[in-house]
């Protein structure tokens, strides 16, 4: 068993789990079956394909920046009426989350291969959404348990907004576990598969606070700095 920890950042992303008609939302971090299409794109496999390996992967996120919430208005004419058509659609603008998924060896691996050579384009939830880089952070074969691997993994913000911020704690949303209190979520991929009808299942998801592995508290000075009035 191994884990395989991904970072998601992109000028924009939207991960939808339930929009219909002409508002299209997107949750504040990535779904599952989100996740789970990236990395079937990467492997090349049609949409008729099974993706109940990828499916079957532990599941974790952590927001390393929770970006900010945009609306995209649009407006289409519909042949034979008068009136155009007028839909919203929702992103996050700026975001950046670490996903880590565990589970066999030796497909993360051929995941993780696949993410940095992909057979058909990525995108962070829908087509007009591409992946900054490096989307691969590390292949862990030293530990199977997704939430320890995300408490050491490097705060993944961009370098401005680390001066601007440094929260102490970072939100931890992940495959729910026996005993845990959660939320039930339909992102579990069943299929994508268009003609039979795109579905999806229910997964608990628990929510959790972690420490942020690069916080360094201010409020305390290093006492170990050098002070030039020291005589």
């Amino acid at each position: 068993m191994s884990v395989l920890v991904l970072r998601l950042a992109g000028p924009m992303q939207s991960w939808g789990d339930g929009s219909r008609f002409l508002t299209r939302q997107t949750r504040k971090e990535p779904t599952k079956s989100g996740v789970v299409g990236l990395m079937a794109s990467a492997l090349g496999r049609a949409r008729d394909e099974s993706v109940e390996d990828l499916a079957s992967l532990e599941f974790a996120v952590r927001v390393d920046k929770s970006g900010e919430l945009v609306r995209d208005f649009h407006a289409a004419r519909v042949r034979g009426q008068k009136n155009s058509m007028i839909s919203n659609r929702y992103y996050l603008s700026d975001a950046v989350f670490v996903v880590a998924l565990g589970g066999n060896d030796g497909l993360l691996a051929d995941v993780a291969s696949a993410l940095v050579c992909p057979k058909w384009p990525l995108f962070l939830g829908r087509r007009s959404c591409p992946p900054d880089f490096p989307l691969v952070l590390g292949l862990h074969s030293e530990s199977d348990d997704v939430r320890d691997v995300l408490r050491g993994v490097p705060w993944q913000a961009p370098e401005w907004y680390r001066q601007r911020h440094c929260p102490a704690e970072l939100q931890l949303v992940c495959d729910g576990r026996e005993g845990e209190v959660c939320e039930a979520r339909a992102d579990f991929p069943i299929s994508f598969d268009f003609t039979k009808n795109r579905s999806y299942g229910m997964r608990p998801v628990f929510i959790d606070m972690i420490a942020n592995p690069d916080f360094v508290d201010e409020s305390h000075p290093n006492v170990d700095e050098h002070d030039p009035m020291d005589f």
